[in-house]
């Protein structure tokens, strides 16, 4: 079972559930998926390389990421990840508890541990915005880091 951008999705312990990107067009969980859009028909739309080659959009995160030049952040990979994983409940300054992030879209992110540190940076990007929060075991105690809209 391959995803319309070329993951091989039969290691997911999630591929029951999310009813096969192909099969749903693109859309798994029934939400959008930011590869999919990106590789339509095997074509990134960014660099109109097929997907097997290094993605634009994936290159293009990454270096923003990178540019936010948050110490211990350095972001070389980004991988596919269910909004419902990701998507952290944080406490505003009001009292106010929010989600950024829909939990039936696919996202890209990554984790990376805080040296010399029990927590770590969560990265999630979609088409319009970077968030980069952190948090400690299994996502407790997280606080927004930066929350940016993208150029």
């Amino acid at each position: 079972m391959k995803a319309l951008c070329g993951i091989d999705c039969t290691e997911c312990d999630l591929k029951n559930e999310c009813g096969g990107c192909s099969e749903t067009k693109g859309r798994p969980f029934g939400g959008s998926c930011m590869l999919a859009v990106c590789c339509e028909d095997k074509r990134c739309d960014n660099c109109g390389r097929p997907f097997e080659a290094p993605c634009k959009l994936k290159e293009q995160l990454i270096a923003e990421f990178n540019a936010l030049g948050i110490e211990d952040m350095h972001v070389t990979d980004l991988n596919a990840l269910h909004g419902a994983y990701i998507n952290l409940q944080y406490t505003l300054p009001s009292g106010q508890k929010i989600k950024f992030w829909d939990d039936d879209r696919i996202y890209l992110g990554n984790q990376i541990c805080k040296k010399n540190s029990d927590r770590c940076y969560g990265i999630t990007a979609d088409e319009n915005y970077l968030l980069v929060c952190e948090y400690g075991d299994n996502g407790s105690d997280a606080e927004i880091i930066v929350y940016k809209k993208r150029k």
